[in-house]
């Protein structure tokens, strides 16, 4: 059998607007609710913001042509809605229109493959404080209007769209403990904002086949999903794993893929769940061309004792709020990344399995995953050995899922550069090239280089 990966698989790196741009306040771009959060004293690690950030947005020639040099053939970008839409509303900001034209005309230039996603959480600011945001089933419409404009502007070029990414980040972090934009703690926000987001969704998808056809491109949605190990054999172990599964991931796919919520989080929630219409149901089943997927770590699942803490106690450990009764711990024979996430390659693998059985063998493109690592100097970023090794065996186990029968397609790597890490500031680096924040040199690393070799050769190294 060849260790190739399969011919014409996707080879990539991502980022996202807030995280790298820059200019912030410049060039007509409106605030986001990220830039008001960073504004908010405590919620970002040593008072950091995304004004400056990597400066791609003054950079970008440069960024793509470091991507060339490394061979990536594909390059996952979002779009940050207040540079297009100040107010997320009203009219369109031309200069944020012509700064994503320069950028996707200089990736195809160089023989790299826009794949553009239209929402990494930066909404803008007047959406959040004069109509609630996501909470408001206005929104459904507001991001119909922004998704066309997009489509208008860009899809003659772009191919690849994705919708949003990783909502259960926007509803439960943002939504439910409050860690990332707009802060706000709830137990019911969360479904409240997550099945507003799925009905945007599904609007743009409908809206894209329905006008936009001609373009002949793909579009889907990403979600975030952890995978989740029985802690033991027993029966009640195994069901709370699954049960996390269909919290963590099937809230977001199950509508997708099957054309409701899952049973589980109906009795467990209650009427704090939101009901989809006959109509609505109709609009988000089958809204997705492929199934992107952001996966980093894994942990093990249990019922929970009365001496458990659960999930929403346990700070950075996915942060879901009670409802799944759930209770999850690590192996501590599990190396951990900077973030203090466990590194389990075989996670990858079996929930890559997990999902091609659950939603009948889909195609799916790894959209995100990578590894956060202590890289105080250059030099130790220059060795970054714990990431190198990471994308090696993360991507062995995906190869291993492939001859298994799974149709996964692609793999993007987070992330191109170091970049801001939301509520960690620029203290934690996930980047196969380093930035150095007081001269915003970038740097590849020995991450990248190896990735480099491993698309020359289609993954015949690993």
């Amino acid at each position: 059998m060849s260790k190739k990966f399969p011919e014409n698989f996707v080879w990539g790196s991502a980022t996202a607007s807030f995280q790298i741009e820059g200019a912030a306040k410049q060039y007509g771009r409106g605030l986001s609710i990220w830039d008001a959060f960073c504004d908010t004293p405590g919620k970002v690690e040593s008072g950091h913001n995304g004004d400056v950030a990597c400066d791609h947005y003054h950079r970008f020639e440069e960024d793509v042509k470091m991507m060339k040099e490394l061979g990536l053939q594909a390059y996952r970008f979002s779009i940050a809605w207040p540079r297009i839409q100040p107010d997320g509303k009203g009219d369109i900001n031309q200069e944020g229109i012509d700064f994503y034209n320069r950028l996707i005309d200089c990736l195809l230039e160089h023989g790299i493959e826009p794949w553009v996603t239209l929402y990494h959480w930066d909404l803008p600011l007047p959406l959040q404080i004069e109509h609630d945001g996501w909470l408001n089933k206005e929104i459904v419409e507001r991001f119909e209007k922004y998704s066309r404009i997009c489509f208008e502007q860009f899809g003659d070029r772009v191919k690849n769209w994705i919708t949003l990414n990783e909502p259960w980040c926007a509803a439960v972090l943002g939504h439910g403990i409050g860690v990332h934009a707009p802060g706000r703690i709830s137990t019911s926000e969360p479904y409240l904002a997550a099945h507003n987001m799925l009905l945007s969704h599904a609007r743009a998808y409908r809206v894209y086949k329905s006008e936009f056809a001609h373009q002949n491109g793909t579009i889907g949605i990403t979600n975030n999903c952890d995978f989740r190990y029985p802690l033991t054999d027993k029966a009640e172990d195994i069901a709370a794993a699954e049960r996390s599964m269909e919290f963590f991931l099937a809230w977001f796919a199950d509508p997708i893929w099957k054309g409701d919520y899952p049973a589980v989080m109906k009795e467990y929630v209650g009427e704090r769940l939101p009901e989809f219409s006959a109509e609505e149901k109709q609009e988000i089943f089958g809204s997705s061309d492929f199934f992107g997927l952001n996966h980093y770590t894994s942990m093990l699942a249990s019922e929970p004792t009365e001496d458990d803490k659960l999930v929403s106690d346990i700070a950075g450990n996915g942060g879901m709020i009670d409802d799944q009764k759930v209770a999850l711990s690590n192996d501590p024979s599990w190396d951990k990344s900077h973030m203090q996430w466990n590194i389990v390659p075989e996670g990858c693998r079996d929930l890559l399995k997990w999902i091609d059985a659950r939603y009948d063998r889909p195609i799916i493109y790894i959209t995100e995953n990578g590894c956060a690592c202590d890289e105080p100097t250059e030099e130790a970023a220059d060795n970054d050995l714990m990431r190198k090794n990471y994308y090696e065996s993360y991507l062995r186990e995906s190869r291993k899922a492939i001859d298994a029968g799974v149709d996964l397609r692609g793999y993007f790597a987070w992330s191109l550069m170091d970049n801001f890490e939301w509520s960690f500031g620029y203290n934690r680096r996930f980047g196969m090239c380093r930035v150095d924040y007081e001269t915003l040199e970038r740097k590849p690393k020995m991450s990248a280089r190896w990735l480099s070799q491993t698309i020359a050769q289609n993954g015949e190294n690993i």
